[in-house]
């Protein structure tokens, strides 16, 4: 809403410059954008709320000013030069849908001129960018400017029978527009109609039948209200939207459409003469009577924190147009701690209801700089979130193993979503959604993961590592069913060259060993071969925590993705995920950290063995680790696949895997004799269930 600082001065007399006026409205909630200079004056560029379309006028807004500076607001008071004809003889009005029109004023003109307007009244309108038409049709542009009240001027010789109804419209009812465009009407739209068709739609634009020209001489002024959730369906259904539509449909004042009324016909018998008939015809089957609102010091300081003067109050209400009256039993008495305001809602401030209103209102007029900063008292102890504990140490080991953490919007393609959904989830479908590509809610967080390294390759980003943990969706029996998700997913270099190092491309090891890690916090996960089927055969499995089975307890999944997935969405490298559900992860974090005990420091040193072992293929380093623990070495403290091979002297059907086992004593020292004993009795027992050859020791 452009703001003309002169014209802002015929209802307050305000001295403050325009700079000084756009800080004090920013600070009382009205931002001001720009200021610009124009003929007509220094322009201010506000941006006003869809709750205030009060503000959408230079009247409203000389109300915050005078709010603001504490000065009184000049009420329009039009001056009318009227004939002895009433103007009930010359038209009729008549309101057939109370519900989608509250009220309803038409004045009626004779023998006016039509011709361009003033130079004041056309640098006015070019200063808040209006064109200009012709002087008729720019004196109700310039009232709706004024007051924020929408008109309209009919050419009466064109009305049938000179007579308005406003009525709903016709199933199919074609109209042509002031825009020159035909457009086709439902029942649930509001029209202006003569005695024969429609002449306009209600509140959003006139037609093109009855629009003023310059041979029009006899005119209509319509003023009126329009129920703002009729002219925000009609506006959006016809694609049709203007200035007229953009304040009725957030709630224009009904009181003011008589005044609108009477300051358009004072305007047009100063630029295009004319007989003024008597009177006004004023159909209001809709009255309203204000609310009647409370406000009480002691809400004021349980709110705010700080008090205000009585005196500041009253002003600041007052000038904004709030008839205000004490009420409480020491009315007399000055800032008294129980004082209470009854005020009565003025007709243009729908948007204030409840003594929490009224005291905004009072906040921001009086400067919410001038409140010290507080908390307000706590009335319920608070409490940290079910395993937020977990949740952080979680965090903590996933960014500590270089993964960055995403936030992605859960809204996917639904062709994308199909390719990682499982066969037996339902998804779950927006009803009314805003894009095609964005019409599911994701199944999995894997669609997600993928979307969000693709969009990173793309932009050049070639080493990626990141992490999320949101939500997928779907529907069980008819009913959403929400699952807590960690997602991960790496592309690129594992390793940068340095001149220690060759670099090294990120693998499915490197995903696993970064799982295990995290698996640590859970006590261990399992893993099994397999995997859904947008993952690569050679390169997927399922996880399961440790000490469950794999089918009641699944963590997740992990893996690469299949190239026949990742060539038709441009992937030009390997792409690995995983895939973990949240809650069981969490609980087993919270069970593994209980049983956590401190043990002293070890005092005596742990030795390392390795084993270089022939496997038939098929043999998981599981396995290996499996026999090995099995045999209840109490010394044992820790099993690594330290090195593989296939291929040079390794026969074909087998490879070469050494293992590195540690041992620890919390009591002595071992002995020569000890560590053989504990190496004979490993190698026996691979060599006797896994058929293990051992190659060196």
């Amino acid at each position: 809403m452009k703001i003309v600082y002169n014209w802002l001065r015929d209802f307050v007399d305000v001295n403050a410059s325009p700079k000084d006026l756009r800080e004090k409205l920013s600070l009382a909630g009205i931002s001001i954008d720009s200021i610009e200079e124009f003929p007509a004056g220094p322009v201010l560029d506000a941006e006003i709320t869809a709750n205030r379309p009060d503000c959408l006028g230079h009247y409203g807004m000389a109300r915050e000013v005078a709010a603001i500076y504490r000065l009184p607001v000049k009420s329009p008071q039009p001056k009318l030069n009227e004939s002895a004809a009433t103007v009930s003889d010359a038209t009729r009005v008549d309101i057939e849908s109370p519900d989608l029109c509250g009220r309803y004023t038409a004045r009626v003109l004779r023998n006016v001129k039509v011709q361009p307007s003033p130079d004041w009244l056309k640098q006015r309108l070019k200063a808040i960018g209006q064109n200009s038409i012709n002087n008729i049709v720019d004196v109700t542009n310039y009232v709706m400017f004024e007051l924020a009240q929408p008109l309209h001027a009919f050419d009466l010789d064109k009305l049938a029978e000179r007579r308005i109804i406003v009525r709903r419209a016709q199933p199919g009812e074609k109209i042509r527009t002031l825009d020159g465009a035909e457009r086709t009407l439902t029942k649930d739209m509001c029209v202006i109609a003569d005695a024969a068709r429609a002449v306009a739609i209600g509140g959003v634009m006139g037609g093109a039948e009855s629009e003023i020209g310059f041979s029009s001489r006899n005119i209509l002024i319509e003023s009126a209200y329009f129920d703002p959730i009729s002219i925000r369906r009609t506006s959006k259904s016809l694609g049709l939207r203007t200035e007229a539509s953009y304040r009725f449909e957030r709630g224009a004042d009904p009181e003011i459409a008589e005044l609108a009324s009477r300051r358009a016909a004072e305007l047009i018998q100063q630029v295009a003469g004319g007989e003024l008939l008597a009177g006004v015809v004023d159909i209001h089957p809709r009255r309203v009577e204000p609310l009647a609102i409370e406000l009480s010091r002691k809400e004021f300081l349980r709110v705010m924190g700080a008090d205000v003067p009585d005196k500041d109050i009253e002003e600041i209400l007052a000038a904004l147009g709030f008839q205000l009256v004490r009420v409480d039993a020491s009315r007399t008495a000055v800032n008294s701690p129980g004082a209470v305001w009854r005020c009565r809602q003025p007709s243009w401030r729908q948007d204030v209801t409840r003594g929490i209103d009224l005291v905004e209102e009072v906040a921001r007029h009086h400067g919410y700089e001038k409140f010290p900063p507080r908390l307000p008292p706590s009335k319920l102890p608070s409490h940290r979130l079910p395993h937020t504990e977990a949740l952080d140490r979680l965090r903590e080991r996933v960014v500590a193993l270089g993964y960055q953490e995403i936030v992605e919007i859960p809204l996917v393609d639904p062709k994308r979503d199909v390719i990682f959904r499982p066969e037996a989830v339902a998804p779950a479908v927006i009803g009314n959604p805003l894009a095609e590509d964005a019409s599911v809610m994701r199944s999995n967080g894997i669609v997600s993961m993928v979307s969000a390294l693709e969009w990173n390759l793309n932009h050049g980003q070639r080493n990626l590592r990141l992490f999320e943990i949101g939500k997928s969706y779907e529907l069980q029996n008819g009913e959403p069913v929400e699952t807590a998700l960690l997602t991960l997913g790496a592309t690129g270099l594992a390793q940068e060259k340095t001149i220690h190092e060759f670099a090294r491309n990120f693998e499915f090891a490197d995903l696993k060993g970064d799982l295990d890690r995290i698996g640590e916090l859970a006590g261990g996960f399992l893993w099994s071969a397999g995997g859904p089927g947008w993952m690569a055969a050679a390169h997927g499995a399922k996880i399961s925590l440790a000490g469950s089975s794999s089918e009641t307890h699944s963590a997740g999944t992990a893996g690469q993705l299949a190239k026949r997935v990742a060539d038709p969405l441009k992937l030009r490298q390997d792409i690995f995920v995983a895939e973990l559900k949240l809650a069981p992860l969490l609980a087993a974090i919270e069970k593994t950290r209980a049983k956590l005990r401190f043990a002293p420091i070890p005092r005596f040193p742990s030795v390392e063995r390795d084993f270089s072992l022939v496997l038939p293929d098929g043999i998981a380093f599981a396995q290996v680790e499996e026999t090995i623990r099995s045999l209840g070495i109490v010394e044992l403290k820790d099993i690594e696949a330290a090195d593989l091979f296939r291929g040079g002297q390794v026969l074909a059907g087998n490879f070469s895997l050494m293992i590195r086992v540690s041992f620890q004593s919390l009591e002595t020292t071992f002995t020569d004799e000890q560590l053989a004993d504990f190496s004979a009795r490993i190698v026996d027992a691979l060599r006797t269930r896994l058929a293990a050859k051992l190659r060196a020791s």
